[in-house]
């Protein structure tokens, strides 16, 4: 790996980490707007990156994803979940489902801000900038989509625990062991292409919603 490759390759890792901080902070935010502000309380309401990080989630599948030849498009990793008290919430059932969407949905207005930029920027000298750009945008809404995966620590496990009926118990129970049944599940034929798929389609639509040739 000669220098120009790290560089890139850690320019590419602070975007994540950015876009993970972003997807965090919209959970905290939306949790104490609902009236739990156990994340809050804990530093969590924050777009400081190290409340955030996850050892695993947020430092070594990403970095391993960059730096090893054959990931590709492919790039995603987590945060530190924030903490949710629904004990605290106005409408527990209602209000856990914002606080869980909040951070995808945050992914999906990034990645249009990120386009809108990109294309301002096809504009000025600076156009070099708008590959990147586009590419973060495209970033966002993998994780955006990756996150509904319905597998603990993602949001679309709190999903699947709504409409299951499941309890907070069974819940923290199969959490234990999210971690490494979500790495299985990556490994899976057909998971990271499905995955990529959408993504795709979802930001093609966008970047020609903007002009921009995708």
């Amino acid at each position: 790996m000669d220098l120009n490759q790290l560089i890139d390759g850690l320019i590419l890792y602070v975007g994540l980490l950015v876009l993970l901080t972003f997807h965090e902070y919209a959970h905290a935010w939306m949790a104490w707007r609902c009236g739990d502000d156990t994340a809050r309380l804990q530093g969590r309401c924050s777009l400081n990156p190290l409340v955030h990080i996850d050892p695993i989630g947020t430092v070594v599948l990403p970095l391993l994803m960059i730096f090893l030849p054959g990931a590709g498009r492919f790039l995603v990793g987590w945060a530190k979940p924030v903490p949710v008290n629904p004990y605290n919430l106005g409408h527990p059932r209602r209000d856990e489902l914002l606080v869980a969407m909040a951070g995808p949905a945050m992914n999906v207005v990034l990645a249009v801000i990120l386009l809108g930029l990109a294309r301002v920027l096809t504009w000025t000298p600076w156009t070099a900038m708008t590959e990147f750009l586009m590419f973060l945008a495209y970033l966002s809404l993998l994780l955006c989509f990756f996150n509904l995966i319905p597998i603990p620590p993602l949001d679309g496990s709190y999903l699947l625990r709504h409409f299951t009926g499941m309890s907070h118990e069974t819940y923290h129970k199969l959490a234990q062991y999210g971690f490494l049944i979500l790495i299985l599940v990556l490994q899976v034929p057909g998971v990271r292409s499905t995955l990529a798929g959408v993504t795709s389609f979802t930001w093609m639509l966008m970047a020609r919603g903007w002009g921009l040739s995708a």
